[in-house]
């Protein structure tokens, strides 16, 4: 993802042109209207810098931050998700400005797209999310890290239509479809997601070896019985039933997340290195059956030189994919 692993220097003073200048003035001018007005234009003009420029340089690995990294370069190379984090809100006052880590990653993009280096540190936004109890020195899945910064940026957007925007852009529109096995009722139930959760084995507990295999089986018809069974209305009582799950609506941005950590023997947890390929283009008509699929909600991605990290059986770690990201694009496929 462009990400560089290396030791801190020992200089870690990172200047924003503009935002110190910016700071320096406001507090000679001592919070004058026509200060707070300059202060306004500036922050605007930083928020404007982020997307102007091209060959954004990467990130050093600070406290485990590799999987952070990978993640933030995902938004970064999004651009719908850049305009929306153009068009945020600046808080004026300097300890909310600390503490909100759209605009911190709004200075960090902003950095890595102005900086000479090979790499830029992410110590500010570091110090933004350990304010909200995001630890470093530990491994996160990258399923889980990207939750957690995905609903903490959406929290502190303040306004509600970039807000919207966002879950738009992420969430996945499902339904699903409950049978009851003993009186045929159907019950439909909608739900949302900003992620497929795909697995890496079939119902027969055998690997499948490409995606389409994959969202084949998470789509698939499953029984519930026993205590998975489900409450029917008509019965009025828990009974088996059939389960199913029916794509409503596919986003601009489509998250797909490959469980490759399963628990073995207790509480054991291994990782499940195999290789999986994708394809370069997703038609879920082409996947999935007409009981599975509504027919409006296709896309089409581009294609880069991403083969490597279908994942081996190898000990080389870098080549497994744990989340794979299309985009929709503007004829409406993914």
């Amino acid at each position: 993802m462009g990400q560089r692993a290396g030791r801190p220097k020992s200089s870690r003073t990172f200047k924003l042109e503009g935002y110190q200048t910016m700071t320096a003035e406001a507090d000679e001018e001592n919070g004058t209207e026509d200060a707070l007005e300059k202060r306004k234009k500036m922050l605007q003009a930083i928020c404007g810098m982020a997307d102007l420029r091209n060959g954004a340089v990467g990130l050093y690995n600070i406290g485990l931050s590799c999987c952070l990294n990978s993640l933030l370069q995902v938004f970064f190379m999004n651009r719908h998700f850049t305009m929306i984090l153009r068009r945020i809100k600046v808080p004026f006052d300097p300890t909310e400005q600390k503490a909100s880590i759209p605009y911190q990653m709004l200075l960090l993009l902003e950095q890595m797209q102005q900086s000479k280096r090979k790499s830029v540190h992410p110590v500010d936004l570091a110090r933004c999310l350990s304010i909200h109890n995001v630890k470093f020195l530990v491994l996160y899945d990258a399923s889980h890290l990207f939750l957690i910064l995905w609903n903490l940026i959406k929290d502190q957007i303040t306004n509600v239509d970039l807000a919207e925007r966002l879950t738009v852009l992420y969430t996945i529109r499902l339904q699903e479809h409950l049978v009851c096995q003993k009186c045929s009722t159907e019950t439909k139930n909608a739900s949302n997601m900003l992620m497929l959760p795909l697995p890496l084995f079939d119902s027969d507990f055998r690997l499948v070896r490409t995606l389409e295999d994959s969202l084949c089986c998470f789509f698939a018809p499953e029984q519930l019985t026993d205590e998975n069974a489900c409450h029917c209305e008509e019965c009025e009582m828990k009974m088996p039933c059939l389960r199913s799950m029916k794509v409503m609506h596919l986003p601009q941005t489509l998250m797909l997340h490959l469980k490759r950590f399963c628990c073995k023997e207790g509480s054991h947890t291994r990782k499940i290195r195999h290789s999986l390929a994708f394809p370069q283009s997703l038609d879920f008509s082409q996947i999935l059956t007409s009981e599975q699929y509504y027919p409006d909600a296709q896309e089409e991605v581009s294609w880069d030189d991403v083969k490597c990290t279908y994942g081996r059986a190898s000990l080389r770690w870098g080549e497994t994919a744990y989340i794979l990201v299309y985009m929709k694009k503007n004829g409406g496929k993914l």
